[in-house]
């Protein structure tokens, strides 16, 4: 091992990752394997405010910083937050830097930023020779090479400077107030005590990974028979969706609209206890992949890289020319990918799902 990538003296590390909360959850591994290869560690994590939500329920994370970064997010705030940034990592007293990128991203504006802060080791995956911003520099071959899953990409990054888990599952620890609070709000709803669910998570925040609001309402009439309540879920500026896909659901269908109710720490309770998840390809998939709910996850061809992580699931898509466009909104106007999966096939999905846990009424 030569000394850029000895990393055995480090015990301060910030890792970066800058952008969803999904996407922080599959770093989770990552962030495992570098707290568990070095004696007291302290992991701070660099995140946008979503993923910084995160921070409480991990239990590598030791402290947070929040950072809303120009080249990720189109809401940043300007220069003072970007020079504030800067004196936080310099306040850190970091002996080093990870910085996780899908590899669409650059790591060398946050590299700047760590160099500039004075971190003596700034590790990351870059396609273009960063000269002195990295050090060790972990030459990107995606996709040319081929591509990994997100979650293999991180830890294959943090296996260059000794880092490695034999525990590579998502991290998300659930708290017993999140679940009083959780059991207080069904209360409220008038949902009994220990009635079986499953959980239908039916917005995005991108357009191009949402199924389109009518095959959701005939896909969760299919599930009438199962005896289950359905939960819908969704942010709050999901509620008129919500609402659409449960107007036209069939009569009969036992359905609970939890829509904007929830904090992230009852919305991963609720997930955890239920049977099932059904939810389009964001950050709740993820959630129950750490929680080792069974996923039906409605994938958009935009990206390859972000399927369910060692969980049972099922992935349905349609194949498209146009796919893995990486675009947030669908260039082709149909959606295509998504809209092309029947609403028989995501309910047979869910069967087979509940099947397999042996959980059928």
């Amino acid at each position: 091992m030569n000394e850029q990538t000895d990393w055995s003296d480090v015990r301060r590390i910030v890792c970066i990752r800058l952008d969803n909360m999904g996407d922080v959850l599959m770093t989770t591994p990552a962030l495992r394997a570098l707290r568990e290869s070095g004696d007291g560690r302290r992991i701070t994590l660099l995140a946008s405010p979503s993923g910084a939500l995160l921070a409480p329920f991990l239990p590598d994370v030791d402290d947070t910083i929040r950072y809303e970064a120009a080249w990720v997010k189109n809401g940043s705030r300007g220069r003072a937050h970007d020079h504030a940034a800067i004196q936080a990592l310099q306040r850190g007293k970091f002996d080093a830097a990870v910085i996780f990128t899908v590899y669409s991203q650059s790591a060398l504006p946050a590299a700047l930023m760590c160099h500039l802060a004075g971190i003596p080791r700034i590790l990351a995956h870059s396609r273009e020779n960063p000269y002195r911003l990295l050090n060790p520099w972990v030459r990107d071959t995606e996709p040319d090479s081929g591509i990994r899953h997100e979650v293999q990409r991180q830890l294959d990054l943090v296996a260059t400077v000794g880092a490695r888990c034999e525990n590579t599952r998502l991290s998300f620890v659930t708290r017993h107030s999140d679940r009083d609070a959780l059991r207080a709000v069904m209360h409220k709803k008038g949902v009994a005590e220990g009635k079986r669910y499953i959980v239908a998570h039916c917005g995005a925040t991108a357009e191009s990974r949402r199924y389109g609001a009518d095959g959701f309402s005939r896909a969760l009439s299919l599930l009438r028979s199962m005896g289950r309540t359905i939960m819908l879920t969704g942010t709050s500026a999901e509620c008129a969706l919500v609402a659409r896909i449960a107007a036209h659901c069939e009569p009969g269908l036992d359905i609970m609209d939890l829509t904007g109710d929830l904090a992230l720490g009852e919305f991963a309770c609720l997930i955890e206890d239920a049977d099932l998840l059904i939810s389009n390809n964001t950050g709740p998939v993820h959630i129950a992949a750490a929680v080792q709910t069974p996923v039906v996850d409605l994938y958009a061809l935009t990206n390859p890289q972000h399927t369910p992580w060692q969980v049972a699931h099922r992935l349905l898509y349609r194949d498209v020319p146009c796919k893995y466009c990486y675009r947030s909104v669908c260039p082709q106007g149909h959606n295509a990918c998504l809209n092309g999966v029947p609403p028989q096939d995501v309910a047979r999905a869910a069967w087979e799902l509940l099947e397999e846990k042996a959980c059928i009424l």
